[in-house]
Parts: structure tokens; sequence; C-alpha cells
């Protein structure tokens, strides 16, 4: 079969690339440039805890080392401490009752990222890279796509599936003629790379209407992010408006910032990169076209109140990636891959909403302060969800309407992860008897299927793997309609003993079970590849019936022992 095309060689499509060889599916990506990028400071990713993670195991790097994980984040309004959290320390019940711990995000320079991911794909068979090799035209029929790029290595190439993974000005989106609705300008900000000292190292700051007078054009709010090696980040948010920021103006900035932030004379600093950052929020109307999908900054752009498109996009390949695997290795899946726009246009939609419900309120004068009591400082909450990656401007969001989504499972039970949200990354036992985090085994293209077993991390797998719930448990799973993998935790949060949870390839929870059943955990999976596909053939028949049969077997042994247990 032919490989998957992937037009555009940036993060997004570098990771898309990369989710697929790992699920055996060949691909060919589309580079328009040399194959290299241009190492910028000023250019910045904030990933969250699991988009970090995704990057850490299709690379094989420790990316913590090659960006910041900030140790604490303040929130200043002219003088005054706002919010102050500490991500190494728990969250305080009386202060913050119902707020979850943040966990610290990833903070790196794009180059490096997209660097890593380029040195993992150099020994990737299945992924080749064809450089100067920009979208000229392409056409698509039943059977496959195939696309004519120009430049000195101008051809035509063919593949099974296209995914526009080349950024806001998209020629694929062109092409299919996907209109691009939104909004321009939604806020612009002045960047500078910088090397220097701050009072708070290795802590990110928001710092609204410093008391400090602003050479040139601002809207009264400055952002610190630490980087490696003594390098931070600042962003000035600017005025609505097109005012020319000079290089002139930058360097006044950034010294009239530093010497109020450190209350004396300007600290020595080195000016590494500058730039200005123009956010503007898009969303296409359509991400699939027949055999052509969008992804990334080509289907969506975000990035008010410190969110980020990019963790956005990578999410994206990460979606679309199992659901393409799966339909390159098993045949048409009509109602999976259209599942990838449900999925995620809905969630992108959901934060372009709240985004354009708050930013009125932050930045349109008097706005909530004119009506609520204490408005300062739900500004500051808000602000600090979008940074952080909280709330309904910041939070990633799941899959609870997909169409993938079990209906009427009667033995669903509730657990801290709401159904069609990322897992928890819990310790489990694999197949082979080893311990591992629950997302080292995402990405491989298999459901996962997780038993709550209290006690079973005293043992060695030899030992309960034949007793207890295990025996009829490994045949529900042998019975299901798409291959998984069965792992065992001692405990999962809000999960009691002998809970079933059933994962998709992305890590996101399909359902979680009372028990062994194996007629409701065969629903689920086939509800959570879209169905049986065209055409069920053998091993779908076959499902079916040993699921009955797991239903019924090993009654004997569950009855003499409700529960995993080892050896007397």
């Amino acid at each position: 079969m032919d490989p998957v095309i992937i037009v555009g060689a940036g993060p997004v499509g570098l990771t898309l690339a990369l989710a697929l060889a790992r699920q055996e599916v060949p691909s060919v990506v589309l580079d328009e440039g040399p194959g290299k990028d241009e190492p910028r400071l000023a250019r910045t990713v904030v990933l969250r805890e699991d988009t970090a993670a995704l990057m850490e195991r299709l690379t094989g790097l420790p990316l913590d080392e090659a960006g910041a994980r900030w140790s604490g984040w303040r929130s200043v309004r002219r003088r005054q401490v706002m919010r102050e959290i500490d991500f190494d320390a728990p969250a305080d019940p009386e202060t913050e009752p119902e707020a979850p711990q943040a966990s610290p995000p990833l903070h790196l320079a794009q180059h490096v990222l997209t660097g890593a991911l380029r040195a993992a794909l150099a020994g990737e068979r299945l992924v080749r890279i064809a450089v100067d090799s920009r979208l000229d035209a392409l056409e698509q029929e039943p059977s496959g796509v195939t696309a004519r790029t120009r430049g000195s290595k101008g051809t035509w190439w063919r593949g099974s599936y296209l995914v526009g993974c080349d950024g806001p000005r998209s020629t694929v989106r062109k092409l299919q003629d996907i209109r691009f609705p939104g909004r321009t300008a939604v806020e612009r900000h002045a960047v500078a790379a910088l090397r220097a000292e701050l009072p708070w190292p290795g802590r990110a700051l928001l710092h609204r209407t410093p008391p400090w007078r602003m050479s040139g054009p601002s809207a009264g709010e400055v952002t610190a992010r630490p980087l490696p090696d003594g390098v931070w980040r600042l962003d000035w948010l600017l005025p609505p408006g097109k005012d020319l920021v000079t290089p002139e103006l930058l360097v006044a900035r950034v010294r009239e910032t530093l010497t109020g932030w450190t209350d004396g004379a300007t600290p020595s600093y080195e000016l590494l990169d500058t730039g200005v950052h123009t956010v503007h929020h898009r969303l296409a109307r359509r991400w699939r076209v027949g055999r052509v999908f969008l992804a990334g900054d080509a289907a969506h752009l975000l990035g008010a109140l410190g969110t980020q498109g990019l963790d956005e996009g990578l999410r994206d390949a990460d979606n679309l990636a199992w659901k393409l695997a799966l339909a390159w290795h098993h045949g048409p899946h009509p109602s999976l891959l259209d599942s990838y726009q449900a999925e995620r246009r809905a969630v992108v939609a959901a934060r372009l909403r709240a985004a354009d419900q708050v930013l009125p309120l932050l930045r349109g004068g008097k706005g909530l302060r004119a009506y609520v009591p204490g408005s300062g400082r739900g500004h500051d909450a808000l602000l600090t969800d979008g940074h952080l990656g909280q709330g309904p401007v910041g939070a990633p969001g799941g899959y609870a309407d997909s169409p993938l989504a079990a209906r009427h499972i009667e033995a669903e039970v509730p657990v801290d992860t709401p159904v069609g949200a990322p897992v928890a990354d819990v310790r489990v036992t694999a197949e082979d008897g080893t311990f591992v985090r629950l997302r080292d085994r995402l990405g491989r293209g298999a459901l996962l299927v997780v038993l709550i077993a209290p006690g079973t991390g005293v043992w060695e797998r030899r030992h309960w793997v034949s007793a207890g719930l295990m025996p009829r448990l490994a045949a529900a799973v042998t019975a299901l309609p798409h291959p998984a993998e069965l792992l065992v935790a001692e405990s999962y949060p809000g999960a009691s003993a002998h809970t079933v949870l059933l994962v998709r390839p992305d890590g996101h929870l399909v359902t979680a079970l009372n028990g062994v059943r194996p007629a409701d955990l065969y629903a689920a999976a086939e509800a959570a590849i879209g169905g049986p596909g065209e055409g069920p053939g053998e091993r779908e028949a076959e499902g079916h019936a040993a699921a009955a049969s797991a239903s019924g077997s090993a009654s004997a042994s569950s009855s003499a022992s409700a529960s995993v247990s080892g050896p007397k």
C-alpha cells in the first residue's frame, strides 16, 4: 500500500511521521525548505505534561535536559503578588480548596524540538523526507492521493492519504478550497530572548500593570519564562494597532523591565534574539476531505492569553496517527477517520470560544472590574489558567461527546479521569513482567486494558497471572475486535479494586468497568475503533463469539477467587 504523504516538516508534520512509523506505516514528508531549521531563541514552545511525554516517547530523548521545567509560577499586579504556585509543593486546601495541582510545563526553543524530531527520523526506515519539495497540486480518487511538487526535486508522489501540516498559509487547505475564518491580530507581543540573572530563578512570571514607565506603546503586561542556561524569554503585550517596534525601542523596554524587577541599576544581560509575535484566532471549516486531512496551524490558529497552538497541533498528530494506521493496515474505517475532525475540531473550537469570551473582560478597559468585586484577582486566575494549561481557556479538552464514545455500558463506573480525557500516568506491570509507566505503552496502535489490582506489585507476575480474575480477563482481551495489551496497576486515581480501564492508543479513557465484563469490554472496544469498519470479517465474528465464551469461561476459578492475589 502507498505511504501517507505529509505536507510540511514542522514539529506537527515530523511528529505525525514518527507516530505513524511506530505503528509500521510508511510516510513521505514534503519539506519545502532545506531540511534544517534556523536557531531562534525568541521562538519557543510550551508543552503540557502529556504532550511533553509524547515527544519524549517518540524522540527517545530526555527533553527535560533540552528545555526548562518551571519550578513555580508567580502572578504580580503592580507590586502586589496576586498568586504564587510552587510546582514541588501540594496545593493549599485552605486557599485553593478546589484547584487541582498544576504540573510544571516544559519550555524549550522550537528549533530544539524540531531538531530532536529530525534526529529521531534520521534512522527511521519507514520515513522519507523530501527537501526542497513545495506542493503545487493534488488529486484524489477512491484508492489514493497524488501530489505534485515543484522545486529542484519536483515530481509526482503517490500516497494512500495526505495530511496538510503546512502552517497558516496551508497550500493543502487552499487546494481543497477549505475556508479558514476567524480573527486577525487578536494579540501582539514584542519578544526578546536574553541571558540574565533574575530575582526568581526557574520561576515563570506574569506581571500586569508594572509600576514603572514603559517606552513606546504598551498594554501593561509582561511575561518572563525561563529557558536552560540562564536564558529567559520576555513578552510585552502591545496595544491594538500596527505600531512599529524598533530595535532601539525594544532595547529600552528590556532595560526598563530588568531595572524595575531588580529595584536598582540595570543588571548585566546578553540580548540573544528579538521578534514580534502576532496571535491570530482561526478555525478551518473542515479538517477532512476524503483522503486529505489538515493538522496543526493549517487547521487552527490560537495562542492568546498564554495558550499554545503547537501543543494542540501535537495533539492533532497523536489523535490522527493511530486512526490512519488502523485504516492503513486493516482497510477503510470511515467513521473512525471522520472522528478525527469531530474530536479535534470540537476541542479547539471550545478553547477559541473560551478565549473570545474572556478577552473582552481582560483587555476591554473596565470590563469585569465594573461588575465584580475583586475582579483583579479573577483576571490573574484566568491568565494563569491559560499559561499553565488549566480551566476552559488552557486545559486540553476531552472527547466525552466523541462519535467513538461507548454508549449504554451498564457496568461503567466513575473514576477521577472523565471518559474521553487523557489517563493518569500510573505505574503498571507489562506483559513481560516489567514495571513501566502507562504512557510508555501508548502510541503503538493497540488498545490498553488496565486491571486495578492492589497487592500485585509485591509479587512477580508469574505468580498471579493465572490467578483470580486474570484468566477470564485475558480471554476477554484476546477476543477484542482490535489488538490490545493487558496491563495491571496497583492503583489508579478514583478507581476501586478490580476496576478495568479501557484506554485508546492515544491515551484517552474509553470506559472504566466494574470488574471483568467481557461483553461490555468488547462493545466499548468496538465503539472506540469506529465500529466493525467496512465489511466485518472473520475477526469480528470470532471476536463476538469469543467474548460470549469469555463471559462464561473461568467461572469456577473466578468464583473461587474474586480478586487477583499472589501465592499464599
